[in-house]
C-alpha cells in the first residue's frame, strides 16, 4: 500500500515538472480578477506545490517508520 503512494506521489511531482512552465500563457493579457492571468496560474501552481510538498513530508513520516 505505501509502495503505490509513493510512485503516485513522484508521478505528480513529474507532472508539477512539467506543467510549471505556463508557455501557453506567455501571450495572453487576460485579466482575472485584476491580475494577469499567468500570475494567477503560479499562485495555482504554488498552492499546488505546497500541498504536494506537504504529502511528501506526511508519506515520508510514514515510510520512515520501519
Amino acid at each position: 500500500m505505501k509502495r503505490p503512494i509513493r510512485w503516485l506521489l513522484y508521478c505528480l511531482l513529474v507532472l508539477l515538472f512539467l506543467l510549471h512552465n505556463d508557455f501557453w500563457l506567455w501571450e495572453n493579457p487576460q485579466l482575472v480578477l485584476g491580475i494577469p492571468v499567468g500570475l494567477l496560474y503560479h499562485i495555482g501552481f504554488c498552492v499546488v506545490a505546497t500541498l504536494l510538498m506537504a504529502a511528501f513530508v506526511k508519506a515520508q513520516g510514514d515510510w520512515g517508520e520501519r
